[in-house]
């Protein structure tokens, strides 16, 4: 495996490389986002992952998602990825959770996890994974909003009460706040939600509405997340 990872080597060092090869990382959610996360993470030589979604793969996941094919339609996305890091790393540690998280969820991972990236859409369990995060004091990133968004330019970086705009990180601020939790780490963007074509303002106010996606802006927050990490666990 050591022309494989040769390249990155380096960049960062077989010390690091090493560090990265030991991490385990947590990944919650395989979409748009998610699924860029896992696979620049195992190109970048992370050596152990937990895969947590519910999800199989569907015809709408094609405009976005990595692990998204003609081939892959209706098969679980913890399946689909784990095949994918294989394909890359043979030697690549891998466990799959198909279930979706909630606060009653339990036994998805303990205090050996160097890393959790949270993926997830649903406000609650994105609260209860920071809250179990810093009870643990395991790193966590999470990623807010990324539908209903075009210029990929606008994303970045931040702690959430450093954020603006973005409509889910408001929410996240308002109960982070409630829970006494001071900081998160996460990737937002400062772009202005655009309004879906051809949608009429009463569907638009319904709480489970669909959002716009594109190839281009989920892709683009899975590698700021998966970059932020690996800088994370080597200390850079």
């Amino acid at each position: 495996m050591e022309e494989q990872f040769s390249r990155t080597e380096l960049l960062i060092g077989k010390d690091n490389l090493e560090k990265l090869h030991n991490s385990k990382v947590v990944i919650f959610g395989l979409g748009g986002v998610g699924s860029y996360v896992v696979e620049a993470l195992t190109r970048a030589g992370i050596g152990n992952f937990i895969l947590v979604d519910n999800d199989v793969v569907e015809m709408s996941n094609l405009n976005r998602q990595i692990i998204a094919t003609r081939k892959t339609i209706g098969r679980a996305k913890v399946d689909v990825e784990k095949e994918r890091i294989l394909e890359i790393n043979p030697e690549a540690k891998i466990l799959t959770y198909k279930e979706f998280f909630m606060p009653s969820s339990e036994n998805l991972f303990d205090n050996s996890v160097d890393y959790i990236i949270d993926c997830i859409d649903t406000v609650t369990a994105k609260i209860e994974l920071v809250v179990r995060a810093k009870k643990l004091n395991i790193p966590i990133i999470s990623s807010m909003g990324t539908g209903n968004k075009l210029d990929p330019t606008k994303l970045e970086i931040s702690d959430i009460f450093q954020t603006s705009i973005c409509p889910l990180a408001k929410v996240m601020r308002k109960e982070l706040k409630t829970r006494n939790i001071k900081d998160l780490k996460v990737v937002y963007s400062k772009e202005a939600p655009i309004k879906p074509i051809g949608v009429s303002d009463e569907i638009l106010n319904k709480s489970k509405r669909i959002p716009g996606s594109i190839s281009f802006v989920p892709s683009t927050a899975g590698l700021l997340i998966a970059s932020e990490v690996v800088k994370d666990l080597i200390n850079f």
